[in-house]
């Protein structure tokens, strides 16, 4: 037997509230199964209004908190197309006058007859046109009765109204988006583009909120024209990688069109022809030098005495068969071009450059690079199979041009130790360009390799004038260190940065604890021949230690990069910055504190710079005030001697009234304390400034 719900409205407005609000439905009753239309209707006094789903640089969202029976599911809120306003340079997604929040509510088919209650409790930010804010908080409640017959309620009409509000489907309009040149910092501008078949009014691309990356509300209109138009919009990355598309809406004179843009890859820069040609000079240079680090040189003199031996008689085959040589060498470092054609094709990552706009992947170069040159010092030794020296051996081994052609890959094979810091630049280079010049920057690099056998295969003569292998070439090798750290350090400079003041501490503990694991590595396991179980074990010890302890525990490596969304925006302190925020009726929280400070990073990390106090801070609209005191700062020492106190840490709280003195905290802070000043600083009425 079906039933029907039958619906009155109630729910009231404080005193203190300039935003009426009232929970509404759009049926006096409907049926068991059905889907009734619920709205958060705000009805703001003139001059007020609430915010978007994405409030913009200063408002916050409405919340809506449902307390509803078994059997009735609440949806998504369908957010009506707000308006966009700008106020002293800060801008908000905003609604004025009136918004009905719209969220369908589903309705068990298991609904019994009779009345249910549904309640609902509403939190939100009212702001005015000259910057006062207050957040408000409401309780509001619905009844509604089981019936066999539905009803409209008389709040139906209101409802459809605001429905008809709501953005649509923009597919139709489809929207494209490409990156404009690089970023610049943690900055990207991006173009969208779209089709239209009629007249648009200021169009414009109103973003939702994400976590990773925030996009500011400044549009440049880059076209308008008959059938397109074209916007210029800024990302700002907060933490992971560049999005790979956009959400929000296109609007045009109130309408909006819902939207999922993906964004095209960037693509390389044409290659100039001295630029090509620089490129194939580079790679083959590279391969040249290769030659003469100690895993490659010993081999040149013997394949090309190899060679002669088997034909003293006729120099024309010495000729062929260095060529062929040469042809397994290229041959091997095609294989090479074609993995990095794969990971190019693959769809990873498009450029070089953005490679190392990703915060994960600069780690991970860091990492690769520090090895390397440890590697290239003697810490520990990189070596090929045996199993794959052994084929390649017994191959390379044939008579004639087979055994010649394997020569040239063994070659190869046996410079794979040596091979890493040369092959860095083609790498990088087979990043940005497309697959037939990535092909050709390794056949350069090859050639390189290959250019002394066919040489002295065609001049056997010149074996006198080659250098003998020796122990310089192993101080060669420990010189080629030198600059591949110095490549680290720039990578470690780079990416420490994106992990805030305790990246640069921390990762150069994980690389420190790298650099013993590599020593013990090359130390108790590859040459010694007694405990090397133990040996193993120390170094798999260390690299747990490096990666659980540090890079996931300290760093969280991998979540995030440099601020994220919701950190405390520290601003420099000075007297006449905590004067300026008192006179506008804020707030303000006071850090003095200094790298060397242990006491300070921990009172930072356990109760400052945690989830709860930026939410205070944000909910009161305190300003934050950073005083560093790592070096001497004549202004900061004569605070702390005002306040009593020989060094740091010194945190203060200042009332909004700037007649009132300054909260003093303890040296030593729990998230209580913390929050508990900033209440008193803020009084009983959340009265805020921010927009």
């Amino acid at each position: 037997m079906l039933a029907f719900a039958a619906l009155s409205i109630s729910g009231g407005v404080s005193a203190a509230n300039k935003t009426d609000i009232r929970l509404l439905l759009a049926a006096d009753s409907a049926a068991p199964g059905e889907t009734v239309m619920a709205g958060v209707h705000l009805h703001m006094s003139r001059g007020w209004h609430t915010y978007w789903r994405n409030g913009g640089e200063a408002g916050d969202p409405t919340k809506i908190q449902w307390e509803l029976p078994p059997g009735i599911a609440a949806g998504p809120i369908l957010w009506p197309v707000p308006e966009k306003e700008t106020y002293e340079g800060h801008t908000t997604y905003i609604y004025n006058d009136e918004v009905v929040l719209l969220v369908p509510l589903t309705l068990g088919k298991g609904l019994a007859e009779g009345p249910i209650q549904i309640k609902a409790k509403i939190s939100w930010l009212e702001c005015t046109n000259s910057g006062l804010c207050v957040a408000a908080k409401e309780d509001v409640n619905a009844r509604l009765t089981i019936a066999k017959v539905s009803k409209p309620s008389a709040n139906a009409r209101l409802i459809e109204q605001f429905k008809a509000r709501l953005p649509v489907d923009g597919s139709f309009l489809q929207p494209t988006a490409r990156w404009d040149g690089q970023s610049k910092s943690d900055e990207r501008s991006v173009l969208i583009e779209w089709s239209i078949t009629n007249a648009w009014n200021k169009p414009d691309f109103l973003p939702y909120e994400s976590k990773e990356y925030e996009i500011t509300p400044g549009t440049e209109v880059i076209s308008l024209a008959k059938n397109k138009v074209a916007l210029r919009k800024t990302v700002k990355k907060i933490e992971g990688d560049w999005p790979g598309a956009l959400q929000g809406l296109l609007v045009n004179s109130g309408a909006g069109y819902e939207v999922q843009i993906p964004i095209a890859a960037a693509k390389a820069a044409p290659l100039s022809a001295a630029g090509f040609l620089g490129m194939l000079a580079a790679a083959f240079l590279g391969g040249l030098i290769l030659n003469f680090m100690p895993c490659v040189l010993p081999v040149i003199a013997l394949k090309i005495l190899s060679f002669v031996n088997q034909s003293k008689e006729h120099p024309a085959r010495v000729r062929a068969l260095g060529i062929v040589y040469a042809l397994g060498v290229i041959a091997s470092f095609l294989v090479l071009a074609g993995l990095a054609i794969a990971v190019q094709q693959a769809g990873g990552l498009a450029t070089w450059g953005m490679a190392l706009q990703n915060q994960v992947v600069r780690v991970l170069l860091t990492v690769v690079i520090t090895l390397v040159a440890l590697n290239l010092f003697g810490l520990f030794e990189v070596t090929v199979g045996g199993a794959v020296i052994d084929a390649a051996g017994q191959a390379a081994g044939q008579q004639g041009y087979a055994g010649a052609f394997f020569n040239g890959i063994l070659a190869t094979i046996l410079a794979t130790p040596c091979t890493a810091p040369f092959l860095t630049g083609a790498l990088a280079f087979g990043f940005t360009q497309p697959p037939l010049v990535t092909a050709l920057a390794f056949v350069a690099a090859g050639l390189g390799l290959a250019f002394p056998y066919i040489l002295l295969s065609w001049k056997p003569a010149l074996l006198k004038v080659l250098p003998r292998p020796g122990a310089w070439t192993e101080k060669f090798k420990i010189a080629m260190g030198f600059p591949m750290l110095a490549t680290a350090v720039w990578l470690y400079w780079i990416s420490a940065s994106s992990y805030g003041d305790n990246g640069v501490l921390w990762l150069g503990f994980f690389l420190v604890v790298l650099a013993a694991a590599a020593w013990t590595f090359g130390a108790f396991y590859q040459r010694s021949f007694r405990r090397r179980g133990v040996g193993l074990t120390v170094v798999l010890a260390l690299l747990a230690t490096g990666y659980f302890g540090i890079l996931e525990g300290q760093l969280s490596w991998r979540a995030r990069a440099g601020r994220t969304a919701d950190a405390i925006d520290w601003q420099p302190w000075s007297p006449e910055a905590v004067a300026e925020a008192r006179t506008a009726g804020r707030p303000v929280l006071v850090d003095f504190t200094a790298k060397t400070c242990s006491n300070c990073l921990v009172n930072k990390r356990t109760s400052i710079e945690i989830p709860s106090t930026r939410a205070k801070l944000k909910q009161i609209n305190g300003v934050a005030l950073l005083g560093d005191f790592t070096d001497i700062d004549p202004r900061i020492a004569a605070e702390l001697r005002k306040f009593g106190r020989a060094g740091v840490p010194l945190v203060l709280v200042y009332p909004k009234d700037p007649a009132a003195p300054p909260i003093v905290l303890p040296p030593i802070l729990t998230p209580g304390i913390v929050h508990e000043a900033l209440d008193k600083a803020a009084g009983t009425n959340l009265d805020l400034s921010a927009r």
